[in-house]
């Protein structure tokens, strides 16, 4: 059984019998996330860019926990630099794990870190994550816009639950993700990526009828957990 954790923004645990994953894990200063992040107990962290909403609390929470982190090769690089541990990827990789199986796949986006000065460090290309873990698949697409490689990545994978923003300004919006829904054709889809902040303010039941009759939609308010089973 997979346990699926939403934090808020785009931050999102995954816990099996074999490993704990945190995606994307910006909870210090995510105005939605209610845990202390010093609670939290992780093996894996799969980053899938650079800006500071996605990295957040990585670093910190990596040497904590001895946690390795995955990401593409510029960004495990910088911080491989800070001082943790990781295992470099890039777009169109796969490996396979003792707990399960990452591939990167492309998400339309940028990348890079700004320092504490204003020092732009840049961190390669934007990724998402396919996760094949106790037989399901589970997409976490990043921050992307509709990309015609999300029809490739539908029709090359059978996708059990696709977590896709839907808060528009910076990624897809509702319209956008229901066209990715129909090309993805996931089993499930979760929204992410949307009011934490008045820019990517949305309704997310608004998005949920755009795909009714295409898949099941899982609303999670920030905090909560579903199985998929």
């Amino acid at each position: 059984m997979i346990e699926l954790k939403f934090f808020g923004h785009s931050a999102v645990g995954i816990k099996t019998d074999a490993v704990k994953i945190l995606i994307d894990p910006f909870l210090e200063g995510n105005p939605l996330v209610k845990e202390c992040p010093e609670s939290i107990e992780v093996d894996v962290i799969c980053v899938t860019h650079g800006h500071g909403d996605h990295v957040g609390d990585t670093e910190k929470l990596a040497q904590k926990n001895d946690a390795l982190v995955i990401a593409p090769f510029e960004l495990a690089t910088y911080l491989d630099m800070k001082g943790c541990t990781v295992h470099p990827m890039h777009i169109g990789g796969a490996r396979n794990f003792d707990w399960g199986r990452i591939k990167l796949v492309p998400a339309l986006h940028g990348s890079a870190f700004i320092e504490d000065g204003g020092k732009i460090v840049y961190t390669g290309n934007p990724c998402g994550f396919l996760l094949t873990l106790e037989g399901k698949t589970i997409y976490h697409a990043g921050d992307t816009g509709l990309s015609a490689e999300m029809e490739i990545i539908g029709r090359m994978n059978t996708i059990d639950l696709a977590l896709l923003p839907i808060g528009d300004n910076f990624t897809m919006g509702p319209d956008d993700a229901a066209e990715a829904v129909r090309m993805l054709k996931p089993k499930q889809v979760v929204p992410i990526h949307f009011n934490t902040w008045d820019v990517i303010a949305q309704n997310p039941d608004g998005f949920a009828k755009k795909v009714a009759g295409m898949t099941r939609v899982q609303i999670i308010p920030p905090g909560d957990s579903i199985q998929l089973t």
